[in-house]
């Protein structure tokens, strides 16, 4: 199927920046403190930039990772799939340090660059704000900071860091990010705090790579059953390549489980298919359906149990489709238009005024 006209890509990724890049944008205590300390690296992307799943053949630059053009950005992903607008997604170090007065100053360091160096450059991008989770306090500083600039249209967090983001600590997060009219976007990656799986450390990348899954499902119960929908009820989570497809018997399953311990939480009034249904959107890349039998992936759609579950994304620059079109074909028209345009409109209140 082809799609839709001025889509909406709501995950490509800019390179993460090397610590040099980084630089000009910190302020001068930090700045000093990079150099004296010899401080480089700090990159948490979960993809090893040299492996065949960190860019298409046709998407990989000559020098350089995957992600660090933004011509060859323009060329393959907004022009190319007749985008209106992208939403940036940095993931880079600085959600990982454990000092967080030098996360924020990372973080103000990654939001400036951002703005400077590809929404300055091109009116299609967006972009998250990055935030120092090391301390929501500080985290509610920077969405307040950056809240003026209508380009920033979410907050950025990781699917594993300290603890589940379901706990009060994190709520300043959830607080700030609703003041301002802001989705919380929860996006794979970890800060590599704890195993990533649930029973110990794995031997290969592509078990790490795997367990993402686990991870999201863990913050996903950790949100409900710890209330911060019933507390936070304008709030919009977006979770960012966490498949999907896993949704319908995770559903199931938690209804079952609510149905008998209830009386643990009774702040949770309703069933949490329902809460997932109106507070949870899930980016379309990667669809890990079977594409040996597509029928499959239009019967997930209907376990789910709502069309507006969906946002477009293409995950640029990463290898996550094939061929020239990133939605799947078995869509109908009405659903591909809903899944690229009208799903991200009503998740991203800043879109849709731009629109407007």
């Amino acid at each position: 199927m082809s799609a839709p006209v001025d889509l909406i890509d709501c995950d490509v990724h800019p390179a993460p920046p090397g610590m040099a890049a980084l630089l000009p944008h910190l302020d001068e205590h930090w700045r000093e403190q990079v150099l004296i300390r010899g401080i480089d690296g700090l990159d948490l992307t979960a993809y090893p930039p040299t492996t065949p799943l960190a860019a298409r053949p046709d998407w990989r630059p000559a020098d350089g990772k995957p992600g660090s053009d933004l011509a060859a950005m323009q060329r393959h992903a907004l022009d190319r799939f007749r985008a209106r607008f992208a939403i940036c997604n940095t993931v880079w170090g600085a959600q990982g340090t454990y000092n967080a007065y030098f996360a924020a100053a990372l973080c103000r360091g990654i939001n400036r660059w951002i703005a400077a160096e590809w929404l300055d450059k091109e009116p299609r991008l967006r972009a998250s704000i990055v935030v120092p989770w090391q301390d929501a306090e500080l985290a509610a500083e920077e969405i307040a900071h950056w809240a003026a600039d209508r380009r920033f249209v979410q907050v950025q967090l990781l699917a594993a860091g300290d603890a589940l983001l379901g706990k009060r600590q994190y709520w300043p997060i959830y607080a700030a990010a609703v003041k301002h009219g802001l989705p919380v976007s929860i996006h794979a990656g970890s800060a590599y705090r704890h195993a990533t799986t649930s029973i110990g450390w794995p031997s290969y990348y592509v078990e790490d790579y795997a367990a993402n899954a686990q991870a999201f499902q863990g913050q996903l119960l950790s949100l409900i059953y710890e209330g911060v929908f019933t507390r936070f009820p304008a709030l919009t989570v977006v979770l960012a390549e966490s498949g999907f497809t896993w949704l319908p018997p995770f559903m199931w399953r938690a209804n079952k489980t609510w149905r008998g311990v209830r009386i643990e939480v009774p702040w949770v009034d309703r069933a949490p298919s329902d809460i997932i249904r109106d507070h949870v959107r899930f980016t379309l890349q990667p669809v890990d359906a079977p594409p040996e039998d597509p029928a499959k992936l239009t019967a997930i759609l209907e376990q789910i149990g709502s069309d507006d579950a969906l946002l477009f994304s293409t995950d640029y620059p990463h290898w996550q489709f094939d061929g020239e079109d990133p939605l799947p074909p078995e869509l109908s028209p009405a659903l591909a238009r809903k899944i690229a345009i009208d799903n991200p409109l009503a998740t991203y209140p800043r879109l849709k005024e731009t629109v407007q």
